[in-house]
């Protein structure tokens, strides 16, 4: 009897994969790994195993592995720790005698010049020297971080970024979460790369103008400097390593980083990935 494993399971990807999951084997083959007792105490609510290690703890991490052939590592939240944390994980997964790890990487994790990427490229590079079989997730952006600021850019009638007329593929994290419980519970992913992103292609004058259709509010988009537009985001709140780090990313974005055409997520799906103006649409009715 298989077990599978989903790291950060209290998480909004990490959730959504566990549910995702319950599609393609029986519950009582799933584990989810959390960092607090409380988050276990709501997971095991719901008939999942349910265990609690934090990436920073390889004794920990070696016990809730135990048993487990198949883990999902969803990428850590810390910014600038993900290396040490994810190869914590590796070397208690191959203690412990995993099989399997499908990793939630960064669109062409290879070569992009997004600041996220290169703590992404160190953790492939470690699974491919770990002698795990695994499988690259290589996760586009999510659609939901573009509405975060939908409230703001309601009142305001303006979407800022410093993309110019890059193009932009993303998809929800629940058709990200469907791919990984695809990949984990399925045969025939091992030592494969999956480029993830949505079908859908839009710039973000287009994705103002779909605002606009939907909202009935004219929005436009403004093109800002990388320097400018990060200081915005501050302004807005933002930490500054983050407002710094989105900056970048958008910026970036016009050389392509954040964009693929190769459907490969919705082949993965069997289905077309959830449009933009179905979430918008959703979101504005909310």
């Amino acid at each position: 009897m298989t077990k599978y494993l989903v790291t950060g399971a209290s998480g909004q990807l990490g959730a959504l994969t566990i549910d995702a999951l319950r599609k393609f084997v029986p519950a009582e083959n799933i584990t989810g790994l959390v960092r607090r007792d409380d988050a276990a105490t709501a997971l095991s609510a719901t008939g999942i195993d349910a265990r609690v290690a934090s990436y920073d703890d390889p004794a920990a991490l070696t016990k809730a592995f135990a048993g487990i052939d198949r883990v999902l590592l969803i990428s850590g939240s810390e910014v600038g720790q993900r290396v040490p944390q994810h190869l914590n994980v590796i070397a208690a997964a191959k203690e412990a005698g995993v099989n399997f790890m499908a990793y939630t990487s960064i669109l062409k994790a290879a070569d992009s010049q997004i600041g996220l990427a290169p703590e992404h490229k160190a953790t492939e590079e470690a699974l491919a020297a770990s002698g795990l079989d695994f499988t690259l997730l290589r996760n586009g952006w999510y659609t939901e971080n573009y509405l975060m600021a939908l409230p703001q850019i309601l009142e305001m009638g303006q979407h800022f970024g410093a993309a110019g007329d890059a193009k932009f593929a993303p998809a929800t994290r629940a058709d990200f979460a469907e791919a990984a419980a695809i990949v984990l519970s399925g045969a025939e992913h091992e030592g494969k790369t999956y480029e993830l992103a949505g079908d859908e292609v839009f710039t973000y004058a287009e994705y103002a103008q779909t605002i606009s259709d939907l909202s009935g509010k004219d929005v436009a988009y403004v093109d800002m400097p990388e320097a400018a537009y990060a200081e915005a985001l501050k302004g807005a709140g933002l930490p500054a390593p983050m407002a710094d780090l989105l900056a970048n990313a958008d910026a970036v974005s016009k050389d392509g980083w954040l964009f693929d055409d190769s459907k490969t997520l919705s082949s993965l799906l069997g289905r077309p990935t959830v449009s933009l103006r179905d979430t918008l649409r959703a979101a504005l009715n909310s």
